[in-house]
């Protein structure tokens, strides 16, 4: 029971500390130390779980202190968010705060609740505390680094390091308590905590572009807080219990909806994709953590833990028609981005949309495919923000045209971003062997629909991929040198992440048997194996091969001489390949460029469409279970 205080607690006095001091060496060795203490109290609750014999841990809190704690906390919030709202004339918003926060007071002082648990320790549960102690842990070790050369490139943004970093680390405290609750009041609780942290992080720069797409996010977070607030509301009204295991036994849909609502707002999906390349404005330790590794993550563990409720229902299939219809469209969408970062939100956006599919389908192969994609998406996009984050300090922008010939001009950076792009589409990484397996769930569960979501998808995934990926290899002779300008503790949270994700891919069968299958048969209490041995063993055997390319065209790039073809231009080139004559004797710079099909898969052309056709889906199927009721 001690594990779980601790792992809640080690994150928040490290924030506090972290908000204290501002000498840079000593809040930087805090942040280290916090971060290898996360690691080193998940991996010991793991491994204590495991000699448990993998049981599931259940405790109740006996204490009237925590839970008004919780609800001065809860007060406290709405308070800040009034005036935040008042302050920057969004009074609207604070109506979505007050009337949740009021709802969940009400039953929690109104109406008598059956004694339940407040923690749980499973499978499920630790899969999501190692990838937050560890994927969290490396990126606040980025972030120390990275903050001060991000300062030093905006000279405009005034210095509040201690504060940014500081909500890093309150953000990872409030996950854990999120991930290992196990009713609907503590886990609403860390909900809108994750929620307003967001918020503060996204308007970070304070520029009239940060504060309106901090707004959004917000806004669009509590609408899903709304949601949260009125399942709680009806759960307590009808069986007056907030356990998260009885809501699921039950299945009463309305509630089942308005939590995948509460599930799909944090995850960031059509309608509500906005507030997610929004928020690209903050900071990249921002993006890699609460915006592609974790943050979202909570909507789609919700929709993980609902899974076995969604399956053949209204809901179910609301769900993952919301999840393949973003999955598609975002994958198209990003097609269209030259803005490195931008490309990853809506890569984001698009990949959350099939993990969401695969739970609203609700059967063991969809959700033994979901977590998969969960790891490795999360392990892939932190390890691309900070290698874009990196990179973006170093040459001044983000702009994918402007990485042309980075594996000559730093090549580190380079490869770190190669192998975060391949582990996310090229055969046969994680991410793709995922993605064939919730085909072929698909395929047997008869959705014709879904199976034309994935497959055309999948396929728009690789021009913005191939696109990027070739920018960077392309071997561009540079008119002039550019300085790395990485720090080593963000080169050490990268090259660990790469040594993860490579891990990961070779590790790939005692993965699923160890990790996987064991979440699986927490939910659905059976599980089998997807893929067979055989089939896992031969895609290892792959992994392995593909990785010895890299490595030895990486030997011979560093010690082989450099020969540059010239290339053809229609005129004399000066020898630089990026010049020449043309038949008028002027000199003519040569710019090679993307096709970024604007006009075809642009947001403006695509976005508004998406939202209709979503909120029309949400509203209809709310129409038919609220009129099933009355």
């Amino acid at each position: 029971m001690f594990l779980i205080p601790t792992l809640t607690g080690i994150p928040l006095i490290g924030a506090v500390l972290i908000y204290l001091i501002h000498n840079e060496k000593i809040r930087g060795l805090i942040i280290y130390i916090t971060a290898a203490l996360m690691m080193v109290t998940t991996f010991f609750m793991v491994a204590t779980w495991i000699i448990d014999g993998q049981n599931t841990w259940r405790y109740y809190v006996d204490t009237v202190f925590v839970d008004h704690l919780m609800q001065i906390v809860e007060i406290l919030l709405m308070i800040f968010i009034i005036y935040m709202s008042f302050k920057y004339k969004k009074r609207w918003v604070c109506l979505l705060s007050i009337f949740q926060t009021l709802l969940v007071l009400w039953v929690e002082y109104t109406i008598p609740l059956v004694e339940s648990t407040h923690t749980q320790v499973d499978s499920l549960a630790l899969l999501m505390c190692v990838i937050c102690a560890v994927i969290g842990g490396l990126i606040g070790i980025y972030s120390v680094g990275y903050m001060k050369s991000y300062h030093e490139n905006h000279r405009g943004v005034l210095d509040r390091s201690s504060t940014f970093l500081s909500l890093l680390f309150v953000f990872m405290a409030a996950m854990f308590g999120l991930v290992l609750s196990s009713n609907l009041i503590w886990l609403y609780f860390f909900w809108e905590i994750t929620s307003v942290i967001s918020f503060l992080l996204i308007g970070y720069t304070r520029t009239e572009e940060a504060i309106d797409n901090s707004f959004r996010a917000l806004w669009m977070n509590l609408l899903g807080g709304v949601g949260f607030a009125l399942a709680i509301w009806l759960c307590a009204m009808s069986s007056h219990s907030v356990q998260l295991s009885v809501i699921v036994s039950n299945g009463n849909m309305l509630v089942i909806g308005l939590l995948a609502l509460a599930g799909l707002t944090k995850s960031a999906q059509l309608p509500f994709s906005t507030w997610l390349y929004g928020a690209m404005v903050a900071p990249t330790p921002s993006s890699a953590l609460l915006h592609s590794a974790t943050m979202v993550k909570a909507g789609v563990y919700l929709l993980i833990r609902l899974a076995p409720a969604l399956n053949g229902t209204l809901c179910g299939s609301m769900v993952s028609f919301i999840g393949g219809f973003t999955f598609i469209m975002a994958s198209l969408m990003a097609i269209a981005q030259n803005d490195a970062k931008k490309v990853l939100a809506f890569s984001t956006i698009s990949n959350l949309g099939l993990i969401v599919a695969c739970a609203g389908i609700g059967v063991e192969q969809t959700v033994w495919a979901a977590i998969f994609l969960m790891i490795f998406h999360s392990v892939s996009k932190s390890m691309l923000f900070e290698g874009v984050g990196a990179t973006e300090n170093s040459i001044g922008s983000r702009d994918i045209e402007h990485m042309h010939g980075l594996i000559l001009r730093l090549p580190k950076l380079a490869y770190i971003i190669g192998i975060g792009i391949a582990g996310m589409y090229l055969a046969p990484f994680g991410m793709l062997i995922s993605k064939w397996v919730a085909l072929k769930a698909f395929v047997d569960s008869g959705n014709v629909l879904l199976v034309m979501f994935i497959a055309f998808g999948s396929a728009s995934t690789m021009f913005y991929w191939t696109k990027w990926l070739g920018k960077l290899i392309a071997m561009h002779k540079p008119k002039t040198p550019d300085e790395d300008k990485t720090r080593k503790d963000e080169y050490f949270s990268m090259n660990i992440l790469c040594g993860i994700m490579i891990c990961l891919c070779l590790l790939f069968p005692l993965l699923a048997k160890y990790i996987v299958n064991p979440v699986v048969l927490t939910l659905f209490g059976s599980t089998h194996d997807v893929l067979s041995m055989s089939e896992l063993t031969t895609m290892v055997i792959m992994v392995f091969s593909i990785l010895v390319v890299p490595s030895v065209m990486f030997l011979i790039i560093r010690t082989a001489p450099r020969d540059y073809v010239p290339t053809y231009m229609n005129g004399i080139n000066t020898g630089d390949n990026s010049h020449f004559i043309d038949s008028m004797g002027e000199s003519k710079k040569l710019y090679l460029s993307n096709w970024y099909l604007r006009f075809d898969f642009g947001r403006r052309r695509l976005l508004k469409p998406s939202q209709i056709v979503a909120s029309s889906v949400l509203i209809v199927c709310f129409a038919i279970l609220l009129g099933g009721i009355l």
